[in-house]
């Protein structure tokens, strides 16, 4: 569990990114007064929230956890945990780092169970209910944040340690607390006056109302927008099982002798890349990216327009010109300009060399269309990813499609992600089915380190649901601190389709993906840290991908693919030859790659880096869009943004002026894996070092600290260049 003042500062922005809003379903509880104050007292006799877990590592009681037990649990967990709170502000005694900074600490814990539980559930496993209590408590949440980070007496005690911190005597960790206290609380709007300040409350209020319905409108546009296709020779180059779990889905809608589409959140749809059918490619293609924008009742255009209008009012009044510049000031980027810096450098030879590629794919699209006797075609977006995988067998004679047979998913998880984990840093694994579970699809283990003392309990959920967000990501349950005495819970998250029948086979990405979630796992798991503020991967978020970005080289790493990639089937390993073609193809397709994820990076700088009376009213959303590519130099027609504003989940929630993050943590990464490949590759002393140095620190050290504690140099761009083929292209 997040720790409580932290979790109290960040709630509304949780709830932002993870809420649903329903203004009918707030009307009907409120009609319902009565019988809901009646369930409440129910609920509170056996609330699994009011003390903690037995179970161990105080893992979570899903068995024991009902809809009716959240409201409760956030009432009465707000209450205390504001009781604790002022009783540190209104305390007789002067301000020590025990009264003050170390209680601030311990509070609030059934609010943090509550919380923690309850936007967990919602990412994998919402449903109206839940809707209901996002929709009525993301404003009292905000509220409560507001009443903690704006309450003077509270503040004027921090400022009081802030200014002594040198001379209290404290350790670096209990130094940096302070300052970090210090710091969330300026940000918060501490020194602002009353006016001020009850203005900041009413924007934050309204932030988080907005936050929830954006959230609910991403998940029902995927769910709404899902292709209804009638027969099964249209989804022609889909297997057998896609068209089996394409028919399963029809039949769950009711549309027996159909065949349904599911949409990720993304704009690039999975299907895309095996449909023979163009028309059906172009169907799916424009109902992605229509997504948000139908004018219908889950239209976010309008919304956008809303909230960053609030947070560049609200970045002024805290005294930075722009959002981008408040959001930046508390990263490791430190400002839009340094940020824009390394974009512009990668965006011409991203776009140069996914051009380049557009020309290979054209030419053959234009080579199958005269073989067969028809007029060809200019490439559109929904023609790159059918015709790069032909491109690719043509020149490396290799299919993906190949690979598949060998990456079954429990198979790539224990042999592959926890053997790399094994091999690297000692850990084992065992798992375990007497701890209940929210879905009989997840899978518990219990973590233990080389001495086989236990580390941390993990869940892997990697299925995808109606009711489960898009996307894939880590999240505690419960975070190690030695103040607490807790040893960490972490859960991975994918969404990987689910057959109607047989194996789970994977795509190569989904491997990576795996891989990548469980560096965050590890981030989580390896924790060392005396207080839960710093508690795993509480870092910067332009430094939190970076270790799980590190974790994906094991992937595709030979000792460890050749332990993982055996067919389903026969156990026979991946041949030599495949494997060689996986490692060949590495830099294949990047310039596609790193534009969609530039073109939304760039676009995510473009609406926070102008002030509230830049931005446009709801109709004009898609207009600003396009403008913004074109000036970025991104607006490559045949390669669209990975996200289109309107379904652009990431700025809605925690990576707002923010998604620049993972191409600034993959300069470190790519820094790091050339290193740990110049000093012997997958080694317990690599794996120990970086363990120590980096992963077990969490963010009780400055971030760029960590990093040159363990490489022992300043981050440097050339290795990303190199990695993602654009050194050439820069040429």
């Amino acid at each position: 569990m997040k720790h409580p003042v932290a979790l109290a500062l960040a709630i509304a922005l949780s709830s932002g990114s993870l809420a649903a809003c329903s203004d009918a379903g707030s009307d009907k509880k409120n009609a319902a007064a009565p019988q809901a104050q009646a369930s409440v007292v129910v609920a509170d006799a056996g609330n699994p929230f009011f003390s903690e877990s037995p179970l161990p590592l105080h893992y979570p009681q899903f068995d024991k956890i009902r809809d009716s037990d959240f409201a409760p649990g956030f009432d009465r967990g707000m209450a205390e945990h504001l009781k604790e709170v002022q009783a540190v502000a209104d305390a007789a005694e002067a301000p020590t780092f025990d009264n003050t900074i170390v209680a601030l600490e311990k509070s609030g814990q059934i609010l943090s169970r509550t919380s923690t539980a309850f936007f967990s559930l919602v990412g994998v496993d919402i449903n109206d209910a839940r809707k209901a209590i996002q929709a009525e408590y993301a404003p009292k949440l905000a509220a409560h944040r507001d009443a903690i980070s704006l309450n003077p007496k509270l503040f004027a005690r921090i400022q009081q340690l802030y200014d002594t911190r040198d001379s209290l005597g404290l350790d670096a960790e209990g130094v940096r607390l302070v300052e970090r206290y210090h710091t969330d609380f300026v940000r918060a709007g501490a020194r602002l006056s009353d006016a001020d300040k009850a203005h900041l409350k009413e924007i934050n209020g309204e932030l988080a109302k907005l936050g929830t319905r954006f959230s609910q409108n991403v998940l029902a546009e995927v769910n709404d927008s899902a292709l209804v296709v009638d027969t099964k020779e249209e989804l022609a180059g889909l297997t057998d099982e896609q068209i089996g779990a394409a028919a399963a889905a029809a039949k769950a809608k009711g549309l027996d002798g159909k065949y349904v589409i599911a949409l990720l959140n993304t704009t690039g749809q999975p299907p895309e890349a095996q449909l023979h059918n163009r028309a059906l490619r172009q169907r799916l293609h424009e109902a992605s990216i229509a997504r948000g924008s139908r004018g219908n009742a889950y239209d976010n255009t309008a919304i956008v327009a809303q909230v960053l209008k609030l947070r560049a009012e609200k970045a002024k009044m805290l005294g930075y010109p722009t959002y981008a510049a408040y959001v930046l000031a508390d990263e490791t980027a430190k400002t839009p300009e340094a940020v824009n810096a390394m974009l512009t450098k990668l965006a011409p030879p991203a776009v140069a060399n996914a051009k380049r590629e557009g020309a290979a794919i054209q030419a053959m699209i234009d080579k199958e269309q005269k073989a067969k006797g028809e007029p060809t075609f200019a490439l559109q977006p929904w023609d790159w990813a059918y015709y790069t995988e032909k491109v690719r067998a043509e020149k490396y004679d290799f299919d993906e499609s190949q690979l598949k047979p060998y990456l079954e998913m429990k198979n790539v998880l224990e042999n592959g992600v926890f053997y790399a984990a094994g091999q690297l840093y000692g850990l084992s694994f065992k798992q375990r089915t007497d701890l209940p579970v929210y879905n009989p699809d997840v899978l518990v283990y219990d973590v233990y380190n080389a001495d086989g003392s236990q580390l941390a309990i993990f869940l892997a959920d990697m299925y995808a649901r109606p009711s489960k967000r898009g996307g894939a990501w880590m999240n505690s349950y419960v975070e190690q601190s030695a103040l607490t005495g807790n040893l960490p819970i972490v859960a991975n998250h994918l969404n990987i389709t689910k057959p109607a029948s047989g194996p789970t086979l994977l795509t190569w990405t989904e491997v990576t993906t795996m891989f990548h979630e469980f560096g965050h796992a590890l981030h989580g798991m390896f924790s060392n840290v005396k207080y839960p503020y710093f508690s795993g991967t509480s870092v910067p978020r332009d430094f939190v991908e970076f270790p799980s970005q590190v974790n994906e080289m094991w992937s595709d790493w030979p000792s460890v693919l050749a332990n993982y990639a055996k067919h389903y089937q026969t156990g026979a390993p991946m041949p030599k030859a495949l494997l060689d073609k996986v490692l060949a193809t590495s830099k294949f397709n990047q310039g596609f790659t790193t534009t969609e994820y530039l073109g939304s990076a760039m676009l995510d700088q473009s609406w926070h880096q102008i002030g509230a009376d830049k931005i446009p009213a709801a109709g004009g959303v898609v207009a600003f869009e396009a403008a913004a590519l074109k000036a970025n130099g991104t607006d490559y027609a045949p390669v669209p943004p990975r996200y289109r504003t309107p379904y652009f989940s990431h700025i809605m929630s925690g990576y707002a002026a923010g998604y620049y993050a993972y191409i600034w943590s993959e300069v470190l990464d790519a820094n790091t894996v050339e290193w740990i490949k110049a000093n012997g590759g997958l080694t317990r002393a690599n794996g120990d070092r970086f363990r120590a140095t980096l992963l077990s620190q969490g963010g009780s050290k400055d971030a760029l600290q960590l990093f040159r504690d363990f490489a022992g140099h300043e981050p440097q761009i050339e290795p990303l260049l190199k990695r993602r083929g654009l050194d050439a292209a820069a040429d």
